[in-house]
């Protein structure tokens, strides 16, 4: 079972770029590469939109070529949470589909996005036949179970700074979220998004965290020049 990923080198990537640099995609035989190449396909999600909904019959497995999508469910009077964020890298949408049920969250652009599709028939045939691939969803899950499971702990249990800083910490998982740089092309609003929390505390908490040196606020964006502390502050 493989316990590195390749190192992801741009904030924008093609379908053969995303594939050549996830940790499952070399583990596939020549065919099934061939396969997965074939049926994959591009799908553009503007800001806001949503890519599938809460309910949605599941019909693809996907992986983030451009931009910042956040996972999160809506109640029917409107109050949101937000389980996490899908950058630049990532792949998801494994769980729904192996349990063959309606998606039970919410995937939405935080910001202009690009997202590869790839059709349920084809993920459930590498699942059947390709036992690299398996290994892969085998690791994939126990990772966002245990980063789901710290979420929810964080929730009950720490303050703003903590929760604000969980969440930048969380997009250098490095399964998780392997295109991650230091420099984060992201807003403010978007990390209270991340986050769980309003814009207001979530802007107070990123100077705090900013005076600790953990990180630096830009214009257009946010660089963490202290990735270790801010582990360490969380922990």
């Amino acid at each position: 079972m493989p316990t590195t990923k390749p190192a992801l080198e741009a904030a924008s990537l093609t379908i053969a770029q995303l594939l050549h640099a996830s940790a499952w995609f070399p583990l596939i035989d020549a065919a099934a590469g061939e396969r997965v190449r074939d049926e994959m396909r591009e799908v553009d999600v503007p800001a806001g939109a949503a890519l599938c909904r809460r309910g949605d019959t599941p019909t693809h497995w996907y992986g983030t070529l451009e931009g910042l999508l956040k996972w999160s469910i809506t109640s029917s009077d409107g109050h949101s949470v937000t389980l996490g964020g899908l950058s630049v890298g990532s792949w998801f949408g494994e769980g729904t589909l192996l349990r063959a049920l309606p998606r039970s969250a919410d995937i939405i652009a935080l910001r202009p996005s690009r997202v590869a599709r790839l059709p349920l028939e084809t993920f459930e045939w590498l699942h059947r036949t390709q036992r690299g691939f398996d290994h892969f969803l085998l690791q994939q899950i126990n990772e966002r179970l245990h980063w789901f499971m710290g979420s929810y702990a964080a929730h009950r249990l720490l303050d703003a700074d903590s929760q604000v800083a969980r969440a930048l910490a969380g997009l250098f998982h490095p399964w998780l979220h392997p295109g991650s740089e230091p420099h984060l092309q992201t807003s403010q609003e978007e990390i209270a998004n991340l986050s769980g929390v309003s814009r207001q505390r979530c802007n107070a908490a990123l100077n705090r965290l900013r005076e600790a040196g953990f990180l630096r606020i830009e214009y257009g964006g946010i660089t963490v020049v202290d990735l270790e502390g801010l582990r360490r502050f969380i922990e």
